[in-house]
């Protein structure tokens, strides 16, 4: 009989999973995550770790599985947290979620699963698993459209995959409810988490302002005709131009009119419409440059501002994860997510002179340095890669 534990996080989700594992036979064992427990940053009655510590033991006790807990807060701080405060303190928007399952939950995780003899290691995510003729596996979105988590898992490795097991991937979310309501588990009714999946209930902007220093700037906005916007739109959106399209564009407070104060440029992202407090203007504003080091946010109106608006983007070379190496191939089209939910758009991916790029055959609007750009055949997830500009 082969040995599962299974990451229960105190959701429907990964409840649901265990149990369809124990029907197909398995040997499974339940283990809790917990991956932050600094009160200095969080409203502890709000944070619900230990509610859903105890969740997760109810449907361990309810499953007839052995259940513990495992803290791994020290990890999670030094390789998620550390990394997010940095990449927010560099103008850039990380994923921790991302990183969460590339560094933790298939990581660290997961070798602590192996120490307990387990076969596998298996959670709730919203994706599929397929071993191809070559004896490879695939990374496969989830069948609920509206719930797909491949995104979240673009940096699976193939070692990672070959010892995962997605039981849920194949069903839609109501059904899985519905399988938890029939056998009677405590979370079939539970919400879904919101906010931070290390923190609990408080939100982004909330938990940076705790542990980033305000520091008050100014918030500029650049008119949308710029010398650097027109030079662009020059430009043929061809392969060869790839280097030019992707470049960066850069302001500076003389380009454009204060408009506003903000409170750090750090707590800002590409795109961004809320909490710019940009008052008295005729459209919507939106955050199209951060410079950390001057402490300045540049914004735009409307969302076709061409500042806002892009055809190519640098990928990090470093960052660049293959799950299966027979796709890794030059001037190759592709279905292409630069952020999760984001409706999958086709573009190429580029190999110049050793770097990485990805051409769009659309404008993407909101390209975020920092985020995951994810590429698909169909709907296997082939490759990801942080965006560098």
């Amino acid at each position: 009989m082969k040995r599962v534990v299974v990451g229960l996080s105190g959701g429907v989700d990964s409840s649901v999973a265990a149990h369809l594992l124990l029907e197909q036979g398995y040997e499974v064992i339940g283990m809790f995550m917990k991956n932050w427990h600094d009160e200095s940053v969080t409203i502890s009655d709000e944070c619900p770790w230990i509610d859903d510590s105890n969740d997760a033991l109810l449907v361990a006790d309810k499953l007839g599985i052995p259940f513990q807990v495992i803290d791994l807060s020290k990890e999670y701080k030094e390789r998620i947290v550390n990394y997010m405060f940095s990449e927010y303190e560099k103008g850039r928007t990380p994923n921790p979620d991302v990183l969460c399952n590339r560094e933790i939950k298939f990581d660290v995780f997961m070798k602590a699963a192996m120490e307990l003899g387990a076969d596998y290691v298996a959670t709730g995510h919203y994706c599929q698993k397929k071993e191809d003729e070559n004896g490879d596996y695939n990374l496969v979105a989830g069948v609920d459209n509206s719930k797909d988590q491949s995104y979240f898992l673009c940096q699976i490795t193939q070692n990672q995959l070959s010892k995962v097991l997605f039981p849920i991937g194949h069903l839609e979310k109501i059904e899985v409810r519905n399988i938890a309501r029939k056998e009677g588990l405590i979370t079939a009714d539970k919400k879904d988490s919101q906010g931070l999946c290390f923190v609990g209930k408080i939100k982004l902007p909330e938990f940076l302002q705790q542990q980033l220093k305000t520091k008050k700037g100014d918030i500029i906005e650049i008119p949308e005709n710029h010398l650097q916007f027109k030079k662009y739109q020059s430009l043929n959106v061809r392969s060869e131009n790839i280097e030019k399209l992707a470049v960066p564009y850069t302001y500076s407070p003389s380009d454009g009119n204060k408009v506003a104060m903000h409170n750090g440029a750090h707590f800002y992202t590409i795109g961004q419409r809320k909490g710019l407090h940009v008052g008295g203007r005729p459209e919507p504003s939106f955050v199209i440059g951060i410079d950390t080091n001057k402490n300045f946010v540049y914004t735009g109106q409307t969302k076709i501002h061409p500042g806002l608006n892009r055809y190519a983007l640098k990928l990090k070379k470093s960052s660049i994860n293959w799950i299966n190496k027979e796709y890794n191939v030059n001037e190759e089209s592709y279905m292409i997510r630069i952020r999760y939910r984001q409706i999958l758009q086709k573009g190429k991916l580029i190999k110049k002179n050793e770097e990485w790029y990805i051409l769009f055959e659309n404008m993407q609007s909101a390209i975020s340095p920092g985020q995951f750009a994810a590429w698909y055949k169909e709907d296997v997830l082939v490759g990801s890669g942080v965006i560098d500009h």
